[in-house]
């Protein structure tokens, strides 16, 4: 009878131990370097956020937060590697809407979106601007859709990729409008760029943060901005919506961890995150890329993205989009 509760005893220490070990662990977290890893080449919205928060954490922690670009095959190589990574919020990976695309457009994935990775918290939104052609005489998105009734699929626009936001972005507008463009993808968002400022092609459908420059000092014209609500720098600029009902595109990015992450360190990535986003000079900072920092809990985040996928999926395959 004695042993039997010696061993009892044994076992609850043991399990206290642990419980208490596992509680100090995420008290103490992070004890060593945080990886963010960013699936994309540097530059991009990912990149750029990954690096404003990284500097801001590295500050609050005490400890160094390490930016590395995994560049490829649409972010999904560095996808794979923080999804296989240790769930302990010591590997993260910087996103951005081509996260929640991706199953929308590969039939085959080294990863499964909803079940080996967990969000963290969104970081920033944006919005995007339609840029038009120089050799089309209009000023509205009306306008664009009344010439695209009258001769559909003779308007062009470039994307950034089949697959990319710019693609996704004009197949919506497509959808709710009910005409026919072609499409006609380049490698990147700069090349997108390019294409409709030569005025090869009609339209594009760019981020906020890659464009504004080029429209503040005349290189390229704008005529509508994707979001719900016109924007602060250009209150003069519609919105597509008021054109198109119904109609919204934003580019969102955020922080993602392998699946199984311990909650409280999920919970305390995502409290520092809105800190940080709160300072004025972080305000700033997005503010002159066009960006808005937004925080989240996980648990938002996580149904955001499942609602995006569900989304993206039905559009892909009303659209054929593959890209494959």
């Amino acid at each position: 009878m004695k042993r039997r509760f010696q061993h009892q005893i044994g076992i609850f220490i043991i399990l206290l131990m642990s419980f208490c070990g596992f509680q100090v662990g995420a008290e103490t977290y992070p004890n060593k370097s945080v990886k963010i890893v960013v699936g994309f080449s540097p530059g991009g919205g990912p990149d750029i956020t990954a690096r404003i928060l990284g500097q801001k954490l590295s500050e609050k922690w005490g400890q160094s937060v390490i930016i590395e670009n995994k560049p490829g095959a649409g972010a999904n190589i560095a996808t794979q590697y923080v999804a296989s990574s240790k769930p302990d919020g010591y590997t993260l990976l910087s996103v951005s809407n081509a996260f929640a695309i991706a199953p929308a457009i590969y039939s085959k994935l080294p990863f499964d979106t909803l079940k080996d990775l967990e969000g963290v918290t969104l970081t920033a939104t944006g919005a995007a601007l339609v840029l038009i052609s120089p050799n089309l005489k209009i000023n509205s998105v009306a306008e664009l859709i009344a010439l695209a009734k009258k001769d559909p699929g003779k308007y062009t626009f470039s994307s950034a990729g089949v697959g990319s936001g710019s693609h996704f972005g004009a197949e919506i507008l497509q959808a709710k409008a009910g005409v026919e463009f072609l499409h006609v993808p380049t490698k990147g968002i700069p090349e997108g760029i390019t294409e409709v400022l030569s005025g090869r092609v009609d339209f594009f459908i760019s981020p906020y943060a890659s464009a504004i420059n080029m429209v503040r000092d005349g290189r390229a014209r704008a005529i509508a901005i994707t979001s719900i609500q016109r924007g602060k720098e250009f209150p003069n600029l519609p919105t597509v919506a008021e054109s198109v009902p119904g109609y919204q595109w934003e580019f969102w990015y955020g922080l993602i961890a392998p699946r199984n992450t311990p909650k409280e360190v999920l919970a305390q990535i995502a409290q520092a995150v809105k800190r940080i986003n709160q300072l004025p000079d972080v305000k700033e900072r997005y503010a002159g890329l066009g960006l808005e920092p937004i925080s989240s809990t996980p648990d938002e985040f996580d149904k955001l993205i499942k609602a995006q996928v569900s989304e993206l999926i039905r559009i892909a395959k009303a659209a054929k989009i593959t890209a494959e």
